[in-house]
C-alpha cells in the first residue's frame, strides 16, 4: 500500500476506534466502515487540498463523516433526507435532496474542489449521462471526480452465471413486484442494480462527460478485519490476485485539459494522484 494511503489508513482506523467517526454500536455503520474503508481511504488520498467537497448519494452520510474530520467542508446531495441517521458530525451539514437522475444539482457550476459518487450509478434507471454531465459542471477547473461501481465481471458475476443464476437481485421482489418511485413523469427503481459497469464502459461515460484526465481501476474487495480474523479474508485476497475478477471499479477524473484515460489494475496498491 503507497505510504500516504497508510498514514490516512492510520487516522481512519483512530478516529473509528475513539468512537468520533460513529458510534461503536452502530452495527450498520460499522459494517459499512469495514467493507468501504481501502475506497475511502483512496478517496481521502486523491482529495488532500481539495476542501471544498459534494458527495452524491451520500446514504448514511458515512463518507462525509470522515471527510469533515479530515478537514474537508462536506456537501451532501441524495434522493431522500437521511441526515436524521448520520453521524452526529455531520448532522448539521450542508444538504439538498435531489434526484440526480433527472435534476439539475443545487449548485453554481465550478463550486467545488471535488466530487464523489460511491455505489450509486448501479441504480440508475435511466442514462448515468445527464448526472455526471452535472459533476463536471458544479467542478472547479482541476476539480477531482471520484465514481466507483460494481465490476459486472467480477468473480461471484461470473460463478452466478456458471451455475446458471442470474447477477442482478431476486427476481420475484425486485422485478416481478417492484414498485416503482414515480416523479417528474418517469419511473425509477433506486433499490436495485439496474447496471453494473465494466472498466471500458465507465472510462466511455468519464470521456462522454467532459472529463479529459481519468483513471479506471479495479478496487480491492477486501473487508477490514483486526488480528486473527484476517485469515477470513484470504478468499478474497486470492480472487483479487486478478484485478478483473474484483468486485467493483473505481475512477478518478480530472477537469481540465486532456491527457488521456488510464485503465490501470491495482490503484490501491499503486496510489493516485493528479498532475
Amino acid at each position: 500500500m503507497h505510504a500516504r494511503h497508510r498514514a490516512v489508513m492510520r487516522e481512519a482506523l483512530a478516529l473509528r476506534d475513539a468512537g468520533r467517526l460513529y458510534p461503536r454500536d452502530d452495527a450498520e455503520l460499522d459494517d459499512q466502515f469495514r467493507g468501504s474503508i481501502d475506497r475511502f481511504v483512496l478517496i481521502a488520498t486523491a482529495l488532500e487540498g481539495r476542501r471544498r467537497v459534494l458527495d452524491i448519494g451520500s446514504g448514511r452520510g458515512l463518507l462525509p463523516a470522515l471527510l469533515t474530520l479530515l478537514g474537508h467542508d462536506c456537501h451532501c446531495v441524495d434522493y431522500r433526507d437521511r441526515r436524521a441517521t448520520f453521524p452526529e458530525v455531520v448532522r448539521g451539514i450542508p444538504f439538498h435532496a435531489c434526484n440526480v437522475e433527472v435534476e439539475a444539482l443545487p449548485y453554481p457550476s465550478g463550486t467545488f474542489d471535488g466530487v464523489t459518487c460511491c455505489q450509486v450509478l448501479e441504480h440508475f434507471s435511466h442514462s448515468h449521462l445527464p448526472a455526471v454531465r452535472e459533476m463536471h459542471r458544479v467542478l472547479k477547473p482541476g476539480g477531482v471526480l471520484e465514481i466507483d461501481v460494481p465490476n459486472v465481471a467480477c468473480f461471484r458475476n461470473r460463478w452466478r452465471l456458471l451455475r446458471g443464476r442470474n447477477i442482478t437481485w431476486d427476481y420475484r421482489e425486485h422485478y416481478l413486484y417492484a414498485e416503482p418511485v414515480l416523479e417528474h413523469g418517469r419511473s425509477f427503481y433506486p433499490v436495485r442494480h439496474n447496471r453494473e459497469f465494466t472498466a471500458d464502459e465507465l472510462a466511455l461515460l468519464l470521456a462522454e462527460a467532459g472529463f479529459r484526465t481519468a483513471e479506471v481501476s479495479y478496487l480491492k474487495s477486501r473487508r477490514w478485519r483486526p488480528g486473527i480474523r484476517r485469515v477470513i479474508s484470504l478468499g478474497s485476497a486470492l480472487r483479487d490476485t486478478v484485478p478483473g475478477l474484483r468486485k467493483s471499479l473505481i475512477a478518478f477524473a480530472v477537469k481540465g485539459e486532456r491527457t488521456g484515460v488510464f485503465r490501470g489494475h491495482d490503484a490501491l496498491a499503486r496510489g493516485w494522484q493528479t498532475a
